[in-house]
């Protein structure tokens, strides 16, 4: 079949593409790639991926080669769910005869209640859908596709069993070549890695069990199940040469550094390839591994603190000690490995004071630059189910993005509201950042870096623009 992958057109700068957590709106001008359904396209020969947001495809542009397809799959979420299904409308009325499917991590929690919503809708491939997706293409009777919900000819909805994981990760052929066929680079972008830049997988699953974590409990699983490091090596050798102007390599796995042995072997790898290359990772990375992939091209790395409260990490299951991860952090400022901290406001034990102790933590680990978060409660993780039996989600504040796409604070807890939850991200922001010791190094990183001024001068301008918008969502709940 001629088959269609779509990031629909949605939310101004909405990134759907988002990889282990969230799909929102974003502080800054943010894209991650669409791996997720670059994975499957490669799998399918003569298939098309068109990914909207970052190329600014009006959902008119999309329905104009809807008359090309014979089958549309689009990668869903909970936030977007109810305008891709938008989306499936407007591409069946250009063209009745087309198959249209949804992929992700909310129609693999919820299959009969996505189609029951989505009359529309044919089908839905559940948990690990790659080969699911293919088989639909190559025109495999429906009843006999593992991992498929559908809805058969007499509108009944069917489920099949379901299909195994992955084990054999080698199997999946490289996402570069349709990144290359199908996308304009230089439109992704994240403003601590290097411009442009590309990311993919090397594995997938996570053996942490972070309560709020998306992906692990949906899609991926708790067991990280890997490429081997021959094959790892041959992509990036073989995007080198395909795109000569990439400046960093992202490696998106849950957590790059859960297999340390595996990632300091592909590290040396990358070392004789001369490639810049950051990652995921948790903070216990002994001193030693983090120099020696320090040694052979790494950046950055992307550390998820959530919380400078034990407790709190405790009640997520994070399995990190703050006296742990302050020794990592300090290590990594004298190695010269730089770091993205990534930060949530929300979870479950928070109150005022544990809010003021993790801004005092990031401010006294100081990564270079931070992301703050709300926690999220996506359906189909353990945070859901908890919020749901503690009374910490209520139907007035379920939803997890407002109606321009900017993430809300859909949990409240005794003594702490839904409000000064969401007013707690742009305090944290401001303190962080507007220290006089933050400012001299931001200034003097622009000094030495026209690049790196221009970019930052230009996340100041949409940072003030997003929190202005928050502002704005903040007044009219209140009201």
């Amino acid at each position: 079949m001629r088959t269609l992958f779509l990031q629909a057109p949605s939310f101004d700068g909405f990134d759907g593409g988002a990889g282990s957590r969230y799909q929102a709106r974003r502080e800054i001008a943010s894209f991650w790639y669409p791996t997720w359904l670059a994975q499957p396209a490669a799998l399918i020969e003569g298939s098309k991926l068109i990914d909207a947001p970052p190329h600014r495809t009006s959902l008119a542009e999309v329905t104009a080669q809807a008359r090309n397809f014979d089958l549309a799959v689009l990668h869903t979420s909970t936030p977007s769910f109810k305008s891709d299904v938008k989306t499936i409308e407007a591409l069946k009325a250009a063209n009745p005869n087309l198959k249209a499917g949804l992929i992700g991590a909310k129609v693999a929690v919820d299959a009969a209640g996505s189609l029951a919503a989505a009359p529309v809708v044919d089908f839905v491939a559940r948990n690990e859908f790659d080969f699911t997706i293919k088989d639909v293409a190559d025109g495999m009777d429906w009843k006999a596709i593992r991992g498929l919900s559908f809805r058969d000819r007499e509108g009944t909805i069917v489920h099949n069993a379901d299909r195994a994981m992955i084990e054999q990760m080698d199997s999946l052929p490289f996402v570069t070549p349709i990144y290359k066929r199908d996308l304009t680079i230089k439109n992704y972008f994240v403003g601590y890695l290097k411009h442009p830049y590309i990311s993919l997988y090397t594995g997938r699953g996570c053996k942490s069990r972070c309560t709020f974590c998306l992906w692990p409990q949906t899609v991926g699983g708790h067991r990280y199940r890997t490429r081997s490091v021959g094959h790892v090596l041959e992509e990036i050798a073989w995007a080198q040469k395909a795109f000569p102007e990439v400046k960093e390599f992202f490696f998106d796995d849950d957590t790059f550094t859960d297999d340390l042995p595996r990632a300091m072997e592909i590290a040396r790898g990358l070392g004789r390839l001369g490639v810049t290359w950051s990652c995921n990772a948790k903070a216990n990375v002994p001193r030693e591994a983090l120099k020696v992939m320090r040694d052979s091209g790494l950046r950055l790395l992307l550390v998820g603190y959530e919380s400078g409260n034990q407790q709190i990490l405790h009640n997520i299951k994070k399995g990190m000690r703050i006296d742990v991860a302050e020794r990592f952090t300090k290590d990594c400022h004298e190695l010269g490995v730089t770091i993205h901290g990534t930060f949530i406001m929300g979870l479950p034990g928070e109150s005022k004071e544990t809010i003021e102790e993790t801004i005092r933590f990031a401010k006294r680990i100081n990564p270079h630059t931070i992301q703050v978060s709300l926690a999220a409660p996506y359906p189909g993780t353990f945070l859901y189910k908890q919020a749901i039996e503690e009374g910490w989600l209520d139907d007035a504040n379920a939803e997890l993005v407002d109606e321009h796409g900017v993430q809300i604070a859909p949990l409240h807890y005794p003594g702490l509201s839904h409000a000064e939850i969401f007013d707690s991200v742009e305090t944290f922001y401001r303190q962080f950042y507007f220290r006089a010791g933050k400012i001299a190094s931001i200034v003097g990183e622009m000094v030495r870096s026209p690049e790196m001024m221009k970019r930052r001068l230009r996340e100041g301008v949409e940072f003030f623009h997003f929190l202005r918008e928050r502002q704005d969502a903040a007044h009219k709940a209140a009201s």
